[in-house]
């Protein structure tokens, strides 16, 4: 995109973190935004926020896993600005910290839903209306966990991964048919969010208890995490600086920390080279 100012964003879960991050930094940069979250009081308090800093912003409740909704948010965001420029598929939930056969599928289909098939949903239920623009642009956050794997996150591992490859397929097939809209895919790794209580959504349909020692091996699994997120994470905000960049360059690709970057070499050489995996550092 060429310019933000008095362009319309859609941003999904947009009540908090990385997505209220970049909620706020289209706003600051003129953009008319749509805030979208399953969670309704905190999105209705981030909407406020931006409105009270002179963003023309509306909230929009939605369950991102959910095909009708996504349809909804799209209309309602035609209808209410006329037209859509910039979509930030950014709506995500993270892992319980077990193994996976310790996990039940209902766990799979929770993260599953929301972090890939969301993400399904606001490129199927928004493209049609970016084509009708001169230009526009899709953001898709996955995570560097889409790209080298922990163990005990694997319906998170397996949902970022298909996020880049579905955003990768995207990029392409847009670039062959000439179409003025953009592609990138959000790579983040530890940023300061609250992500790790995701499960305060989990919906009624999808929930399951935990024995007493699955819930005492995720809480200690909960804890290593929270010491990491202390000294490695980056403010959120940072990150949608990043994303507000790449945006504007063109830029496919959006590693949130260098480190990163050798990581992921390490695991494509190893690949290259026909070795096994080796699990990565934490």
């Amino acid at each position: 995109m060429r310019q933000l100012a008095g362009r319309v964003a859609v941003v999904t879960g947009a009540a908090s973190g990385i997505g209220l991050a970049m909620a706020r930094r289209f706003g600051a940069e003129g953009m008319r935004v749509v805030l979208a979250d399953v969670e309704r009081p905190a999105l209705q308090r981030a909407c406020d926020e931006l409105t009270a800093g002179g963003v023309d912003a509306l909230a929009v409740a939605t369950d991102a896993s959910v095909a009708a909704e996504v349809d909804a948010l799209a209309a309602t965001t035609v209808d209410h600005f006329g037209a859509v420029h910039l979509v930030c598929n950014n709506a995500g939930v993270g892992s319980r910290g077990l193994t996976i056969g310790e996990l039940p599928r209902r766990d799979f289909e929770w993260v599953l839903g929301v972090n890939l098939w969301g993400v399904i949903h606001g490129i199927t239920a928004f493209l049609p209306h970016l084509r009708l623009e001169d230009e526009g642009h899709i953001v898709n956050t996955a995570s560097v966990s889409g790209l080298y794997h922990l163990p005990r996150m694997a319906p998170y591992n397996a949902s970022k991964a298909a996020v880049i490859a579905l955003s990768e397929t995207l990029q392409f097939e847009l670039a062959a048919e000439g179409a003025p809209i953009g592609v990138s895919v959000l790579c983040p790794s530890w940023v300061r969010t609250n992500l790790s209580t995701a499960v305060r959504n989990l919906p009624e349909r999808l929930a399951y208890e935990l024995t007493t020692e699955q819930a005492a091996e995720m809480a200690e699994y909960k804890a290593r995490r929270r010491e990491q997120l202390t000294s490695e994470a980056i403010d959120a905000d940072d990150v949608a600086v990043q994303v507000r960049d790449a945006v504007l360059a063109g830029r496919f690709y959006v590693l949130t920390h260098p480190e990163s970057a050798a990581i992921i070499e390490q695991r494509f050489r190893r690949i290259v080279d026909g070795e096994n995996p080796v699990e990565p550092p934490q």
